[in-house]
């Protein structure tokens, strides 16, 4: 038999170990506690004399391995991702009211500030990428864009708009605050 401390003192080298098998803090920290409470549970059947590192390891070891087999038979047959990637969340209402306001904004502009932000702020383009695709110099994108935002802003703000960007001290919205 063992006192509880002589376990504890194996608890690293035990929690390195359940690292390796798991790859994965969180389920190596699960099995360590599941090892030790094992260990504890049959600690009448370890043997004085032998490596309690070693007999602790292969509770883990046989701890791993049985959850491991419990996984690919269980979830593996009732995986639930196919079933959570087929639903559907409808956006709010405000969203959607939203997601209007800005289609309506954007229509609103010219054809050139149009599509400057749907390659930056909706495509993720970067400067160059843009620059390149439309035969003009980075700088030219840069000013485009800016303008593009100012009046895309400046749109949503005349009245019969209901969209108000989240974060009032900024003049863009949020949305459009995506870097190149």
């Amino acid at each position: 038999m063992f006192d509880t401390e002589e376990l504890l003192e194996h608890n690293e080298r035990l929690l390195k170990f359940a690292r390796k098998l798991t790859a994965n803090q969180h389920d190596a920290d699960d099995l360590l506690q599941s090892t030790l409470l094992r260990a504890l549970e049959k600690k009448e059947l370890f043997k004085s004399g032998t490596s309690l590192y070693s007999w602790a390891s292969k509770i883990m070891f046989n701890l791993f391995v049985s959850g491991y087999r419990r996984k690919v038979k269980f979830e593996t047959q009732y995986d639930p991702e196919p079933y959570i990637e087929q639903q559907f969340i409808e956006a709010t209402q405000d969203t959607k009211i939203e997601v209007q306001d800005v289609g309506e904004a954007m229509n609103s502009l010219s054809a050139d500030h149009k599509e400057i932000l749907v390659m930056v702020c909706v495509n993720e383009m970067s400067y160059a990428d843009v620059a390149q695709e439309l035969n003009v110099p980075v700088g030219t994108v840069r000013s485009r864009l800016s303008r593009a935002r100012d009046g895309l802003q400046k749109e949503l703000a005349t009245p019969g708009h209901t969209y108000t960007p989240h974060t009032p001290h900024h003049s863009r919205a949020p949305s459009l605050q995506m870097a190149a």
